[in-house]
């Protein structure tokens, strides 16, 4: 039984090796519908995390919708239809990537009206600033000069 050790070892080692190798060959690729399933998923928000996707999210909330587009598109509906369905249901809040209308204007302008009203606080408080030390330097100078005229008047009256 011992010589026929080191063969067994090998022989082990060689059908290690191809499992490994062979493994993403035997990966079952996902089906049609799961494809679908995830595409429309990662468009929509979590409403618990509203950081992440359905699609990456394990909230159970995101668990139910998942489960719910999945047999939506079962039952034959399009993609458009099942986010426009999610849409109804939960508002616009729920797209990523929410259409540009009048109720969410704020959402997409929001942010760069932020940093406009913030860019002008800044300059304007630049520009106090800088009123302020010419202001300074201007009083500092004019106190310089009287001080070097009151010492001349003295050193002439002596």
């Amino acid at each position: 039984m011992n010589k026929f050790a080191p063969f067994m070892k090998q022989l082990c080692a060689l059908t290690c090796s191809l499992i490994i190798v062979a493994s993403p060959v035997f990966a079952q690729q996902p089906s049609k519908l799961e494809q679908r399933v995830l595409s429309i998923t990662e468009e929509l928000r979590c409403l618990v995390c509203q950081n992440q996707s359905i699609a990456d999210s394990h909230a159970e909330l995101a668990v139910q919708l998942k489960s719910q587009v999945r047999e939506q598109l079962k039952q034959g509906r399009s993609d458009t239809e099942v986010r426009d369905y999610m849409v109804q249901r939960y508002g616009d809040f729920v797209l990523y990537r929410p259409p540009v209308q009048s109720s969410t204007w704020l959402l997409w302008f929001g942010p760069a009206l932020f940093l406009l009203i913030a860019a002008s606080v800044l300059m304007n408080k630049f520009r106090q600033a800088q009123h302020r030390l010419r202001t300074e330097s201007d009083e500092d100078t004019m106190n310089d000069s009287v001080s070097d005229l009151d010492i001349n008047s003295e050193e002439q009256r002596s």
